[in-house]
């Protein structure tokens, strides 16, 4: 998830204004707009005032405050100042330490219980391509035949989530994709190239607030959750407050991935950074562990 810097015609924001405005965004999904950062709210939000025939922006932020279609608004906003870039096989490092380090321990250990289920959730996950190569790479991996795979993606951009649910992707998505992977997982029509339906029926697309805590609980738990390149437009207290649901929403020894941009510095002690031989994952340790610590 990235920002848009598009300009256009716009309505003058007040400082006030802008800090009205920013509060309520960051209450709704904990995306932090600095004062720097002022011009994007004012020149993305404008269009929404002409929309709606507001003159102000302080009327603007009455309606999202009292207007019955607020909770719409809040929505619906979320694809004007947000847009996003991503593309398949993204990060190749921390794939392969996902595939050959990851997924074998995961095995094993499943295993030994009789479990044959995975459970991987993509937070953020944008126009799918993540998700959809979680399961491309899974599906590659012998040992997983006749598992039960979930991978659900989930993001708060209803605009990208009806792509991904497209699932038909265009040249930029496959900066990193291989030649015969295209041909492996895609099918070509006049729009684009379109993810094979065995790969698609392994992938759940759902609209998803990560500041939505009752939402966040009926997820239930994971093994796995890629959250990368989003907290990275979140406070610390933001950033915080999403961590925590991930430590609650992974199973013990479950993994926690961020974008190689990403840290949990002064954000959380709860994981512990694992050194893989292809890259370095976050860990939600063992309860047992942490009790011998104790």
């Amino acid at each position: 998830m990235t920002f848009s810097f598009a300009f256009e015609n716009s309505i003058a924001m007040s400082d006030d204004e802008f800090q009205l405005l920013r509060d309520c965004v960051y209450a709704h999904c904990g995306i932090y707009f600095d004062h720097d950062s002022k011009y994007i709210l004012e020149k993305r939000l404008s269009r929404r005032l002409t929309e709606l025939g507001l003159s102000t922006f302080y009327d603007y932020y009455h309606y999202l405050k009292y207007n019955r279609n607020k909770e719409q608004e809040l929505i619906d906003i979320m694809d004007v100042l947000t847009t996003n870039e991503t593309y398949f096989f993204r990060e190749s490092f921390q794939l392969k330490a996902f595939t050959d380090e990851i997924i074998p321990e995961i095995i094993k250990k499943r295993a030994a219980r009789g479990n044959r289920s995975l459970r991987i959730w993509s937070a953020g996950c944008s126009t799918g391509e993540e998700p959809y190569t979680i399961a491309m790479l899974l599906s590659t991996i012998p040992e997983l035949k006749g598992w039960n795979i979930e991978i659900i993606g989930t993001d708060i951009s209803q605009k990208v989530l009806q792509q991904a649910r497209r699932a038909v992707y265009g040249k930029s998505s496959f900066r990193a994709t291989e030649q015969n992977d295209l041909q492996r997982f895609f099918h070509q029509q006049d729009d684009g190239y379109k993810v094979n339906d065995s790969i698609k029926e392994l992938v759940t697309i759902s609209h998803l607030n990560l500041f939505d805590t009752h939402r966040l609980t009926m997820l239930g738990k994971f093994d796995l959750i890629f959250c990368r390149n989003v907290i990275i437009y979140f406070d610390n207290s933001a950033k915080k407050r999403v961590i925590e649901s991930f430590h609650s929403a992974l199973y013990d020894s479950g993994f926690l991935l961020l974008g190689h941009s990403e840290s949990l510095m002064n954000i959380s002690t709860q994981f512990t950074l694992r050194h893989f031989k292809n890259d370095m994952i976050y860990q939600k340790p063992e309860r047992a562990s942490i009790a011998g610590c104790l």
